[in-house]
């Protein structure tokens, strides 16, 4: 017999437009709203990362950037979930989200951590 207690996969998608339900092309909406999004952050902390406590004088902008692009993206993905709970994963998946960045995670973690704050803290 069937729950209807529950919410249905289209009511859990109706409360969240990150969503992309079927095939209408409703993600290029996404990823507009997304890449508008980063390219605030990436604004801010283009302008703000030097007073950061953990960068370092001789590193200028770019060397953080996939860091905090990285913690960006990661806390629009990972709605619901804490950081605590998630940095393990994100550790496992810097090597291959760094691109050609130098940095390891535990260079990276601190910038990452900001922008997941950030963008947490406008939900």
């Amino acid at each position: 017999m069937a729950d209807f207690t529950r919410n249905s996969v289209a009511d859990m998608a109706a409360g969240n437009p990150g969503i992309n339900m079927g095939t209408s092309g409703s993600m290029h909406e996404t990823d507009r709203v997304s890449d508008e999004l980063w390219g605030q952050d990436d604004a801010h902390w283009r302008e703000h990362h030097a007073s950061r406590p953990y960068v370092q004088a001789d590193r200028g902008y770019d060397h953080y950037r996939p860091a905090y692009r990285y913690g960006h993206s990661a806390a629009r993905h990972h709605v619901g979930r804490e950081w605590d709970d998630v940095s393990d994963d994100l550790e496992r998946g810097w090597d291959t989200a760094r691109g050609e960045s130098r940095q390891t995670w535990h260079e990276a973690k601190d910038a990452a951590r900001d922008a997941w704050d950030r963008v947490r803290a406008r939900r």
